[in-house]
């Protein structure tokens, strides 16, 4: 049960009166990941005043400072809570009479698993749905189950890929269980409120963000980490995220000999103070949609050394603003990172035109205006 400043909007029932929703959107949750820091930034950024946004979240979650609650009610952008508890078919109907009663033009669902979700809950009504591809496409069909993953992935017909990557496997895929126009948008960031620091000066300190889950690859990075300690090397490694392969990778790191090397932060909230305190970012998954730690790591005037997941290679320029190493490349990762560690200066030029990158490619307006585009080119008369 959310705490009772939360409760608003709750509950179908609890809807507010006021001015007329023009776009909905539809998330699965509110805790803290790189979906919901893109909802935020798009809610924070748009015309409220014109386009009137609200907010559904399919799964209720506590109100606490690892959500992104506070912050959009801040906004006063009204969100509605489905109740705790019910059936994922009672959830259809809950969403269904929100939408009737909000009336909304546009109602776009923003996790993947939720794109079915916005498609029925408009049949027959004057709303467009506008799905979302957030990550790699199969894996995205694969987690979200055997039928709800074929739904999401051909309903709506229109949805927003933040990768080209996941344009591109939309394509190759074979079958109906896909959508039928993809509009690739990639990610944006504030970048105004965020400096850019000078490099620590005494040690190379090495960063990687992320949540401790397979596809992220973190056991490739400690491996990485094991055999630049056999090279004599100065650094240290810092991982910020949670997740359930914590104790695996511990476990891991322990067997390798990594004590005093590699620190385990878990969950953080303060991404910008730890990159102003890092050298560069490291980042090793095998599967990505535009991963929102590598622009922060631009935007923060760091290098960025990663694998070829994703929309990485369109993001870093490899040998630029950092280097791209191809995902099974083990030895070229631990150059790369070598080289970094080594090059202090290399690193720094580095990080200085990926912040010129960041501000030319990354911004906010650019964000928006695409999304707006996109909801027009499905059919939107914005007037």
């Amino acid at each position: 049960m959310l705490p009772a400043q939360h409760r608003r909007n709750e509950s179908p029932s609890g809807l507010t009166k006021g001015m007329k929703c023009r776009i909905l959107y539809l998330i699965g949750q509110l805790r803290r990941g790189g979906s919901e820091y893109q909802l935020y930034c798009l809610l924070k950024s748009i015309d409220r005043a014109r386009y009137h946004p609200e907010v559904v979240v399919w799964n209720s979650c506590e109100a606490d400072s690892y959500s992104y609650v506070d912050q959009i009610q801040a906004l006063s952008v009204p969100l509605h809570f489905l109740p705790a508890g019910l059936s994922r078919f009672m959830k259809l109907r809950a969403f269904r009479r929100i939408v009737r009663q909000l009336k909304p033009e546009v109602v776009h669902s923003y996790s993947f698993y939720t794109n079915f979700a916005a498609w029925q809950a408009t049949r027959g009504l004057n709303a467009i749905p506008i799905g979302s591809i957030r990550q790699d496409f199969v894996s995205e069909r694969r987690m979200s189950g055997i039928i709800l993953g074929r739904l999401s992935a051909c309903l709506p017909i229109t949805q927003i890929s933040n990768s080209l990557a996941a344009q591109k496997t939309v394509e190759q895929t074979a079958g109906l269980f896909k959508p039928s126009h993809v509009h690739v948008i990639q990610n944006g960031i504030d970048i105004d409120g965020t400096r850019v620091y000078p490099l620590p000066q005494n040690s190379s300190s090495l960063l990687a963000i992320g949540r401790l889950d397979p596809e992220k690859r973190w056991d490739r990075l400690l491996r990485a980490i094991a055999l630049l300690a056999a090279r004599k090397v100065a650094f240290s490694v810092r991982l910020a995220g949670d997740g359930p392969l914590l104790k695996e990778l511990q476990s891991q790191a322990k067997h390798l000999g990594l004590d005093g090397l590699v620190q385990f932060l878990g969950r953080r909230d303060d991404i910008p103070i730890l990159l102003r305190e890092s050298s560069f970012l490291i980042h090793t998954a095998d599967a990505e949609g535009c991963p929102n730690v590598v622009m922060e790591a631009m935007v923060s005037g760091r290098a960025v050394v990663a694998t070829d997941a994703g929309d990485v290679p369109c993001l870093v320029e490899d040998g630029k603003t950092g280097f791209v190493v191809r995902r099974g490349d083990d030895a070229m990762l631990v150059e790369r990172m070598a080289t970094l560690i080594i090059d202090h200066d290399l690193c720094s030029q580095m990080g200085e035109a990926g912040r010129v990158k960041a501000e030319r490619e990354f911004g906010l307006h650019r964000f928006v205006e695409e999304t707006l585009t996109a909801y027009r080119e499905a059919g939107w008369r914005d007037s």
